[in-house]
């Protein structure tokens, strides 16, 4: 794509945008109604495209992509009509008699920038947003995730208005090429390297953004019924080979709890994808061959002690826990994004959260534990996106938890009526009739009197 070209689709954008057709609550739950059935009349096509891209069974890309936007669609078909009304807010005595409220009004024509490990729940659902506060939107799914981005490219614009909503594909020339165009707003998701490029570009124009980005997510593991947390970790940490942002990138286990929970995690993982995971139609692949090759370098130094075998040709790397070097290393620096847990053995819970906040804070944090005290401790302790508890990722399918990280895991957040907020200005509107001119104890000369009354209002 080329400047002019960028311009001009964003300028077509901008055009029906401020012929003001987006606006009405009708358009809107129009789109988001199509949007829904495009899930629904797709699924089988989406549902390859991903087992294309990233191995996933059609069930697991129900339950975490198509079904999961789905739900977000329709919460926010239901709630639609009173997010748009607005909230009248109390109007002090002293300006009596007035109205006031908050009026959400659309942003304008939004920036989606989606990665490649959830590519339609991570375009769809922050189009979801964008459509029901009536904005235009313009697309841009990764291009790591071809066969997806391809089947988007290709439904997106027979379901929905496509003056109104548009998608681009193509590589990161594409992405420099749209990142130069004003925005009223740009959503990504990614890493921390790119969310750097987009929020310069986006200072140029002064255009807001939302970042959702990742960072090394914590576990610590205290007490429990260590059977029922190695299943969740292994769900929570294996789900698309790790690929997941809030999933779990290193344990700390308290020291009596080590062997336990790794004889646990043995027996669960083999429950879970049998004994030869290559194997596994259940089991996802990791994306393509450089973050294959960036996975396996990370086992080097470590101790590996459950899984390790990998596939290159395959593109699969079997579910592996390891004790990290114990000197620095990339493992334990940077997110891992991969089926790789390495585990820390820690004196108590206060050593595990000396060990979270001497580092950037995450998108999630988690702590498995029957006692409040602890997860007490974890909740006022521990600064991350969200805090969970005896559970691992579940937090973003509950619609009405904002979804969002903090510090270097990012800023801003969306899910449910958050998304419409993102996507909204929340304009005051502020209503005083001249009837009865009641500010006239305001206006000057001030008098003596005068100063002495609205010094007590």
């Amino acid at each position: 794509m080329s400047a002019v070209d960028a311009t001009a689709l964003v300028a077509r954008l901008r055009g029906a945008f401020d012929s003001q057709r987006t606006r009405p609550l009708a358009w809107r739950r129009v789109q988001l109604l199509a949007l829904r059935r495009l899930l629904v009349e797709r699924e089988t096509e989406l549902a390859d495209a991903l087992q294309q891209d990233l191995g996933k069974h059609p069930t697991e890309s129900h339950t975490t992509e198509l079904g999961f936007t789905r739900n977000e669609i329709d919460f926010t078909l239901k709630h639609l009509a009173k997010w748009s009304r607005g909230a009248k807010v109390r109007v002090p005595l002293t300006l009596q008699p007035a109205s006031a409220l908050v009026a959400p009004q659309p942003l304008g024509v939004v920036l989606v920038l989606s990665p490649w490990n959830y590519p339609v729940q991570l375009l769809l659902a922050p189009l979801c947003g964008a459509l029901a506060a009536g904005n235009c939107v313009l697309l841009k799914p990764s291009e790591l995730a071809p066969a997806t981005s391809a089947a988007l490219a290709r439904w997106l614009p027979e379901y929905l208005d496509p003056d109104a909503v548009a998608v681009i594909e193509g590589d990161k020339d594409v992405t420099t090429a749209l990142l130069q165009e004003r925005f009223d707003h740009i959503f990504f998701t990614g890493g921390a390297t790119v969310a750097k490029i987009v929020m310069t570009a986006a200072a140029r124009h002064l255009t807001p953004v939302t970042l959702e980005l990742g960072g090394k997510c914590p576990a610590i593991v205290s007490d429990g019924d260590l059977r029922a947390i190695a299943r969740r970790l292994a769900f929570g940490k294996f789900l698309n080979a790790g690929q997941t942002c809030v999933a779990p990138d290193y344990l700390l286990v308290t020291r009596p709890n080590v062997e336990p929970l790794l004889h646990h995690l043995r027996e669960v993982l083999v429950e879970f994808y049998g004994t030869d995971v290559a194997d596994s139609s259940d089991y996802g692949r990791i994306i393509n061959q450089a973050h294959f090759d960036r996975l396996t370098g990370y086992l080097e130094g470590t101790d590996i002690v459950v899984g390790g075998r990998s596939d290159r040709t395959r593109l699969r790397i079997e579910p592996t826990v390891v004790l990290p070097p114990p000197q620095p290393s990339a493992l334990m620096s940077e997110q891992i994004f991969g089926p790789i847990l390495p585990i820390i053995p820690v004196d108590d819970v206060d050593a595990a959260l000396r060990y979270i906040r001497e580092r950037p804070a995450p998108l999630a944090a988690y702590v498995f534990t029957e006692r409040a005290e602890v997860s007490n401790a974890v909740e006022s302790r521990v600064q991350a996106g969200a805090i969970g508890i005896n559970i691992c990722t579940a937090h973003l399918a509950v619609p009405g938890l904002p979804f969002g990280g903090v510090g270097a895991s990012g800023m801003g957040a969306y899910h449910g009526k958050h998304s419409f907020d993102t996507f909204s200005q929340l304009r005051p509107v502020f209503s005083k009739g001249t009837r009865i001119d009641t500010m006239r104890v305001a206006y000057p000369p001030y008098s003596a009197a005068k100063s002495a009354l609205l010094r007590r209002l």
